[in-house]
């Protein structure tokens, strides 16, 4: 589906303080995110490319992991090796019982 397998990691396999890039749309983002991830949506990633790391893991996620995919193979194409899809996204995460926080002030959910 997204040319060449793209490496993934499950939300269980993420350590702490990873940098984690959640590639959704603003207001997905506003409702509920994991803690510490970085924001950068999907389609200002071209753009944008000079924010991701190039060293150390970085953990790509939007909502189930389809747009997330797109993002790690397009960054391998061009040039990065470091990146994880977090299979499943923002719902496996939240299912797995790691923690989500909200920008609104309202009750965290993923959207």
């Amino acid at each position: 589906m997204f040319g060449p397998q793209v490496p993934s990691i499950t939300p269980d396999q993420v350590e702490p303080g990873a940098y984690l890039l959640d590639v959704r749309e603003p207001d997905e983002w506003t409702a509920g995110h994991a803690p510490g991830a970085h924001h950068l949506p999907m389609m200002e990633v071209p753009a944008r490319m000079a924010e991701v790391p190039t060293e150390g893991e970085v953990v790509v996620v939007c909502r189930a992991g389809g747009r997330s995919g797109q993002v790690v193979a397009y960054l391998m194409n061009n040039g990065w090796d470091n990146l994880r899809n977090l299979d499943g996204g923002m719902q496996a995460w939240a299912a797995a019982g790691r923690d989500v926080v909200s920008e609104n002030g309202q009750p965290a959910r993923v959207i």
